[in-house]
């Protein structure tokens, strides 16, 4: 349940408290840090005269970072699961308070925190001297990903920050920010940063001390930096293990699958079986990444309610799950020599796709890497006469597809490999779905590069990011969405889940953000339900809770 408050630290602030009270609608969590007595009087006016607020006193001076953590702790206690941290000065934007607390709610289990956009307003010594905390705190990360972290406009997960509290001692002055923001990092807490536009009242009064809090961040920065080289070697394994999917190198080759084709030809299935699993035994002994992948996801459904696994996965599972992998890579070769007839597939919403090809009318296809999407694509142009336009993030699929390609030189599979979404591909997939063609997407993966803007959602029981691209071409197209998957079951049929996502992902700028959220998340709980069901066939061999980095989490591009 998601259920926000707000905390607001203050010590002597009485110029724009009043104001940012008034501007904030949700309950507020007022902490005073023993103001001085015509302050405290004053704060204790405004708690009785605004329903909302919550005002809660220090019997001494505890500094900024101590306020912040009564009003979290204080925030928790009262049932709140999220505490959004804004200044009582007036220097936060907050026009940004909706916008912080969407992404919150998309993300529960995540930070949320500002990356500030200064104005002139920023006194120039202040400015740059920030850049020196900047750079040790990308030491004691080992990495150049949180961009800021002296703001003080954040939403944090009450959950997992008041463990945080009660298990460090953190610093309860200005050097609170830097170090909560570190440790959270530590901990592998997902970080979605935000532009947020900054300023320094004319009138503003700051508490910033010059030599005693220089002293304290000083300190901090020495203790965190130490903190760094105990948690070396899991920082070291933490950036290893979560390498993006496609930079991932390629295992295989275009000779191993020409082999594995020729075994095919000569002898059936059964040739190409005793050619192809010695490869799969031996990816599954010299691939430590993919196998601990493979352990890692199976851990995680057998966590699920729906799921029918034991609790404890072992290296057979993962083994079988390799097998799985194989034995998928068969039925492809067996759909594209058309040998998997329409018979041996359940497909009880066809009603709708022949409908829709009928009417000429094109579609977007959200797919995955679960499952025999092959076969999809098979009967699409077997059975129905369509061609399926599909659209790729990296070459790595070009490979099979040449081997598909000479397995059945009449295919119609339009394969069109996207590095960015450009004007001409926009104008081509339009053109696609005019001729009631359909274009296909696979919706579980995230690009490497800017075009990868990213919604996480929970899967499995942890935040996964999943790319928006592909619900904002499918909006671009205007046209209707569904989502589709071919699962394999024990009798060796398949059953075809095909459902709407939306009829029309194409709206004013600001409805259709909203619709791709929502279609994103209704995709996402789509994929997470029959993974759970069907666990072995599942084919992302890597970190899929990875935090995308090139987007949301590192470089705060959402608008």
């Amino acid at each position: 349940m998601f259920k926000p408050c707000v905390v607001i630290p203050n010590y002597n602030h009485t110029n724009a408290i009043a104001e940012t009270i008034a501007s904030i609608s949700l309950p507020i969590v007022l902490v005073d840090d023993y103001s001085d007595a015509s302050v405290a009087d004053y704060l204790s006016q405004l708690a009785n005269q605004f329903e909302h607020v919550q005002l809660f006193r220090h019997e001494q001076n505890q500094g900024k970072g101590g306020a912040v953590m009564t009003g979290l702790r204080q925030a928790a206690n009262l049932g709140y699961s999220h505490a959004l941290q804004i200044d009582a000065d007036g220097q936060h934007n907050l026009a940004d308070i909706n916008r912080f607390l969407d992404l919150a709610k998309s993300s529960p289990f995540a930070l949320v925190t500002g990356v500030p956009e200064y104005d002139a307003s920023v006194p120039k010594a202040r400015y740059y001297a920030r850049y020196i905390t900047h750079v040790w705190v990308w030491i004691e990360t080992l990495s150049l990903e949180l961009q800021d972290s002296m703001c003080g406009f954040r939403v944090y997960p009450l959950d997992s920050t008041v463990k945080l509290l009660n298990s460090v001692n953190l610093g309860k002055r200005m050097d609170f920010d830097i170090e909560v923001l570190v440790r959270h990092y530590w901990q592998a807490t997902p970080i979605i940063q935000v532009p947020t536009k900054v300023i320094y009242p004319e009138q503003g009064l700051s508490h910033f001390k010059p030599w005693e809090d220089n002293w304290l961040i000083s300190k901090m920065h020495t203790k965190l930096f130490f903190g760094m080289l105990f948690r070396l070697p899991r920082l070291i394994w933490r950036k290893r293990k979560q390498a993006h999917w496609s930079s991932m190198a390629e295992r295989g080759s275009l000779w191993g699958l020409k082999l594995t084709l020729k075994g095919y030809r000569l002898g059936g299935r059964y040739l190409a079986k005793l050619l192809l699993y010695p490869a799969i035994a031996y990816f599954f002994v010299s691939g430590r990444a993919t196998r601990n992948a493979s352990q890692a996801f199976l851990q995680k459904v057998a966590k699920h309610q729906d799921s029918a696994m034991s609790d404890k996965v072992t290296w057979v599972n993962s083994f079988a799950h390799f097998l799985s992998f194989g034995n998928a890579s068969l039925n492809r070769l067996d759909a594209w020599a058309q040998k998997a007839s329409r018979a041996e597939v359940d497909f009880p919403n066809k009603d709708i796709l022949v409908e829709l090809l009928q009417s000429r009318q094109g579609a977007v296809l959200l797919t995955s890497h679960l499952g025999h999407i092959e076969m999809c694509r098979a009967l699409a142009e077997t059975e129905y006469r369509t061609r399926i336009n599909v659209v790729v993030l990296t070459e790595n699929a070009n490979k099979f597809n040449k081997v598909l390609s000479e397995l059945n030189p009449d295919s119609q599979l339009n394969l069109i490999h996207i590095s960015e979404f450009t004007p001409d591909l926009g104008i081509r997939l339009v053109e696609y779905v005019e001729n009631g063609e359909l274009v296909a997407i696979a919706a579980d993966r995230t690009p490497a590069d800017s075009y990868g803007r990213v919604n996480y959602h929970s899967f499995l029981g942890e935040l996964a990011p999943f790319p928006q691209g592909p619900f904002i071409i499918a909006a671009l197209l205007r046209c209707p969405v569904f989502s589709l998957f071919c699962m394999q079951q024990q009798s060796g049929r398949y059953h075809m889940y095909f459902d709407k996502v939306s009829d029309n992902l194409g709206a004013n700028r600001k409805e259709r953000k909203q619709r791709i959220e929502q279609a994103s998340e209704l995709y996402a709980s789509r994929l997470e339900t029959l993974a759970a069901r069907y666990p072995h066939q599942w084919f992302n061999f890597f970190d899929f809770w990875c935090p995308d980095s090139k987007d949301t989490v590192t470089k705060g591009q959402i608008r």
